[in-house]
């Protein structure tokens, strides 16, 4: 048992060091300093008040206030950069064709009503039906932070973005996101200059590291966490969600944006537990959430 003299007192150097590090990061990490810092996230341009990802979505985002767009890209079969969160089309026009088949100017148009994903048996409409290019995007919105998504390790796609991204001098408010982990090593590969968010195997050992208490002595090299927000929040809050987590994120300069949030409760809980921003696809709501909050403060 003599081993318990030594095993006891180390274990709890350890775990106050740990804990006083989680509170107080900056003593061996140095802050991350964007040049964004968004509380306002429209999901695929704010899909829930027009059709999802048309320049018009776009368009009607930020005149409502948002901060940053959300989306996802997809390469048509003739090169275009192409704003679409599904690469077959079925879905979002009713015609099952993938993007990467066609060329730009065959493309179908998007459908009259569109439900939307993450509110069923809602509906989007709006004048605007055609994909929109992510060149048109960047070209109108030059100052507009943009999180692109890219779904498949499609090495062609993938350089035409970062391209992009460096011919309209937007590299440090552009954002590399990706669930899958070797798609998101590739994309920094290609571009490094751009900040990139948590894919899901990191995630995952995002949430090791913090219950081990590791995490407060390993770099991060991400920017953003984007992170779904449960239906049922108590129900997960002790698993995912913990304030402290993301309080300590906040602190080393990573941004925690939790979506999607299309009710006010929802917005409520998401801020109430960390997060730094909300994504929604209804920018008009978040937006009046946030000046009825402002006021009150």
């Amino acid at each position: 048992m003599s081993f318990l003299y030594f095993i006891l007192p180390a274990l709890g150097g350890y775990t106050l060091t740990s804990l006083y590090l989680l509170k107080n990061p900056h003593i061996i990490h140095k802050r991350k300093r964007t040049a964004f810092y968004c509380t306002h996230i429209s999901h695929r341009g704010g899909c829930g008040e027009r059709i999802e990802s048309t320049m018009e979505a776009f368009t009607h985002a930020v005149e409502q206030g948002t901060q940053m767009i959300e989306l996802d890209c997809h390469l048509t079969h003739d090169g275009h950069v192409v704003v679409s969160h599904d690469e077959n089309l079925l879905r979002q026009t009713g015609h099952d064709v993938t993007i990467s088949s066609l060329n730009l100017q065959d493309l179908p148009l998007y459908k009259e009503r569109l439900e939307v994903t993450f509110k069923a048996g809602h509906y989007s409409s709006g004048a605007d039906r055609q994909f929109a290019l992510l060149e048109d995007l960047f070209r109108k919105f030059p100052a507009i932070p943009v999180s692109i998504e890219i779904k498949e390790n499609n090495s062609p796609l993938i350089e035409k973005v970062s391209d992009l991204v460096k011919r309209y001098n937007r590299e440090d408010i552009t954002v590399w996101a990706s669930v899958n982990s070797s798609i998101m090593k590739k994309c920094c590969r290609v571009n490094d200059s751009m900040p990139y968010s948590f894919s899901m195997n990191r995630g995952v050992l995002l949430l090791l590291l913090f219950y081990s208490g590791l995490l407060p002595f390993v770099p991060l090299g991400e920017s953003l966490l984007q992170f779904y927000l449960p239906r049922v929040i108590n129900r997960y809050v002790s698993v995912t969600m913990r304030r402290s987590l993301f309080k300590h994120l906040a602190a080393r300069g990573i941004q925690v944006h939790l979506f999607v949030c299309n009710k006010d409760e929802d917005i409520k809980a998401a801020f109430e537990v960390g997060a730094t921003g909300v994504m929604t696809d209804y920018p008009s709501l978040l937006t009046s959430y946030l000046c009825r909050n402002r006021s009150q403060d």
